[in-house]
C-alpha cells in the first residue's frame, strides 16, 4: 500500500459540516454584552464603561437607533478596558455568564443543532465574541469546535489590548476554509446559519444557507438569493 493511500485511510472520509453564528442566532443576546456587564459587576471594569454604549442602548430600545451601533459601543468598551486585565478575571466572568445563561437559546437553532449532531454533522461555531467565552458556551450545546476573537496576553497573563490574527477572524469564509482543512470537512450537504450580513461569506459557501432572524441587510440579500429565511417570535417559528 502506498504512503498516500495509508495517509488517506488514516484521515478517513470527510465529515459533513454545519456552521453557526452564535450571538443572535443561537444565544438570545450577545455573549460579549453579557460578559462586559459581568466584568462591570465584578469590579474588573469601571462602571463608567457603560458610558461607551448607554446612549446607543437607549436609542436601540426606543427603536430610534440600530443594534449595530449599540454592539459597536459595547465592543469599544470591552477593548478599552480589557488592557491590563488578568486573563483569569475574564475567564471567571465568562464562566459565570455561561453557567447562568447557556440555556437562553432560540428553540429553532437549539433543536437544529441537536438534529444535526444526531446525524453525525461536525458542528462548527464562528463568532466575533471572545473565544474565552465561546469555549465555555459552545461545548454545552454539542459543538465540536468554535472560532472567536483571541485577545493577546502578555508575559504576566494580562491582556495587551491587541487581537491575534484580527485579519483572519473577521473573514468568516477564511475561517471556514481553515476549519475544512484542519478538521477534514466537506461542503457537500453542508448547512450554515447566520443572522447578519457578516455571515454572508459563509452562507454563500454552504449547500444549505439558513438566515435566522436576519437583520434588514441580510434579509434583502437572502430574498435576492432565494435563501431560506426563518423567524422565531415568542413560541412560533415562521418560514418566510
Amino acid at each position: 500500500m502506498s504512503r498516500a493511500m495509508v495517509k488517506k485511510k488514516r484521515i478517513g472520509r470527510p465529515k459533513k459540516v454545519a456552521v453557526f453564528d452564535v450571538d443572535g442566532t443561537i444565544f438570545r443576546s450577545s455573549l460579549l454584552i453579557q460578559v462586559v456587564e459581568q466584568l462591570i459587576r465584578d469590579g474588573v471594569f469601571p462602571e463608567e464603561a457603560q458610558n461607551s454604549y448607554a446612549k446607543e442602548y437607549e436609542r436601540w430600545l426606543d427603536r430610534e437607533g440600530s443594534y449595530e451601533d449599540y454592539i459597536d459601543g459595547v465592543i469599544r468598551a470591552f477593548r478599552k478596558h480589557l488592557r491590563g486585565v488578568h486573563y483569569g478575571a475574564l475567564a471567571d466572568a465568562a464562566e459565570r455568564v455561561v453557567a447562568a445563561q447557556w440555556k437562553h437559546t432560540y428553540r429553532f437553532t437549539r433543536d437544529l443543532i441537536k438534529e444535526l449532531k444526531d446525524k453525525g454533522y461536525f458542528l462548527l461555531a464562528v463568532s466575533h465574541s471572545p473565544k474565552t467565552v465561546l469555549d465555555k458556551f459552545c461545548p454545552r450545546l454539542g459543538f465540536d469546535k468554535s472560532y472567536g476573537l483571541v485577545y493577546e496576553i502578555g508575559p504576566t497573563d494580562k491582556f495587551t489590548g491587541a487581537i491575534v490574527d484580527e485579519h483572519l477572524i473577521y473573514n468568516k469564509a477564511n475561517i471556514l476554509k481553515r476549519a475544512m482543512e484542519k478538521e477534514n470537512l466537506r461542503l457537500a450537504h453542508s448547512i450554515g446559519v447566520g443572522d447578519t450580513e457578516t455571515d454572508i461569506p459563509i452562507l454563500e459557501m454552504v449547500a444549505k444557507p439558513v438566515c435566522f432572524n436576519p437583520n434588514q441587510s441580510l434579509y434583502k440579500y437572502a430574498k435576492r438569493m432565494g435563501w431560506k429565511v426563518v423567524v422565531e417570535r415568542k413560541d412560533v417559528i415562521y418560514v418566510l
